[in-house]
């Protein structure tokens, strides 16, 4: 690890104290134009997720209706739409593989929208721990000006094996050490993003994020030197 990530994990609450969440349980309101440019307007205004943090798994209840829920595994990948008893309602194995040709204009359907959030959320809840698991590169670049502050960053590449937004990503931390903005590109409809974080929240005294503001962002890569757009 290094001085920038060693820090950042420390002001997060440890990976000490880290290590011994398994799981964590939140209570998720998704909105913006956006979910009613899929058809889901409000959808998602009262969802539980439940996480695994050792392993890529979350369950969205409720999810699209009362009485369903939609589970999340890799290893295959896969989503899972099933009713309060557990039957299977509806299910896609490989689901990244269904968003061939989309762009910021496509529609979704409901699996669609279950795998994205639920693997969007894995990776930011477990940020920034999630920068240690196995395969995650992360390594300190220049540091970024905003709004009179400098935010240390760090440039992260992420193997086939954990499903995030993007192979590479750029994080943002303020002098606290807490995370304030995270630059991706979505690659299932290509779309290069921003997100910032407003607050965090304290978990099991660990800190995750608690409010995400999501902004397109200019064309342009993640390359490490320079601005990230």
């Amino acid at each position: 690890m290094n001085d920038l990530l060693d820090f950042v994990l420390d002001a997060h609450g440890g990976l000490r104290r880290w290590s011994g969440v398994s799981t964590l349980t939140a209570k998720l309101a998704a909105g913006g134009p956006f979910w009613g440019q899929q058809g889901f307007p409000d959808a998602f205004g009262d969802e539980t997720l439940t996480i695994d943090t050792r392993r890529q798994h979350a369950v969205f209840t409720p999810w699209t209706a009362p009485g369903q829920s939609l589970t999340f595994d890799t290893d295959p990948e896969r989503v899972v739409l099933q009713t309060a008893s557990g039957q299977a309602i509806d299910s896609r194995t490989s689901p990244r593989s269904c968003y061939a040709g989309h762009d910021l204009h496509s529609r979704w359907d409901a699996l669609q929208v279950g795998y994205f959030l639920s693997y969007g959320m894995w990776n930011y809840l477990t940020t920034p721990f999630l920068l240690t698991y196995p395969g995650v590169q992360a390594r300190e670049i220049s540091p970024w000006q905003e709004d009179g502050q400098t935010w240390g960053r760090l440039y992260a590449t992420f193997p086939a094996s954990i499903t995030t937004h993007s192979a590479e990503q750029v994080f943002y931390f303020g002098a606290d050490g807490l995370l304030r903005r995270l630059d991706y590109t979505t690659e299932v409809n290509a779309v290069q993003r921003r997100s910032f974080f407003a607050r965090l929240q304290v978990v099991e005294r660990a800190q995750v994020p608690a409010r995400e503001h999501i902004r397109h962002r200019a064309t342009g890569g993640l390359a490490p030197p320079g601005p990230c757009w």
